[in-house]
């Protein structure tokens, strides 16, 4: 099992945690990665976009000009999809995008992306994470005392509003909880700071 120090919220190492490998070490899979991330993407889209068909636009009910002798295209309907304001031919209509993927493949790709992090020794583990108050200030300070950088991924055990509207001003930051994880939000942050209760749960659900 690999040890990973723990901090406290004023940066300093406070102790040490060991990480299962068979959730944090494993050989990441990219096509599993790859398939996760995709499904959640589809599975966000709406599907509301939609076009009108020729039969749908307003007008269009007359012949725009005589069938012969004009040396033009014969023309039932000003409406048609080869003209401006007419319908339009095989465009999108409103759909439902959500798949699911099965269950060993999205638990693959959740240990696979915590181990990528793992690997590049981008996990930081907070002792505890508590806030007297709703404080984005402070929230800042401790996160550079981290040395988190500029795009932290924040998870925590349990909700906490302090901390939730102390982060959320913070350009880069994002807070999840455990049972809120996903693959895409681990791979699009580059730290993942979690505490200490969150990374035993963790440990726990995906063992």
């Amino acid at each position: 099992m690999a040890k990973v120090d723990v901090y406290n919220m004023e940066g300093a190492v406070t102790g040490s945690i060991e990480l299962s490998d068979a959730i944090f070490g494993i050989e990441p899979n990219q096509d599993v990665m790859h398939r996760a991330v995709l499904n959640q993407l589809a599975n966000r889209r709406q599907g509301t976009h939609s076009t009108k068909t020729r039969s749908q636009v307003r007008g269009g009910g007359r012949k725009p000009y005589r069938q012969k002798g004009t040396g033009r295209a014969r023309q039932g309907s000003s409406r048609s999809a080869l003209h401006v304001g007419g319908g339009v031919v095989f465009g999108p209509k409103p759909r439902n995008y959500r798949y699911t993927l099965p269950k060993k493949v999205r638990r693959l790709a959740m240990k696979s992306a915590l181990s990528t992090k793992a690997a590049a020794g981008k996990i930081i583990v907070l002792e505890s994470l508590e806030l007297p108050e709703i404080k984005t200030a402070r929230m800042v300070q401790i996160l550079t005392n981290l040395n988190a950088g500029p795009s932290v991924l924040l998870v925590t055990e349990s909700r906490d509003e302090k901390v939730e509207k102390s982060t959320r001003n913070i350009v880069g930051v994002k807070t999840s909880l455990v049972n809120t994880l996903n693959v895409f939000d681990i791979l699009k942050f580059d730290r993942f700071v979690v505490t200490k209760e969150a990374v035993m749960k963790v440990q726990e659900v995906y063992v």
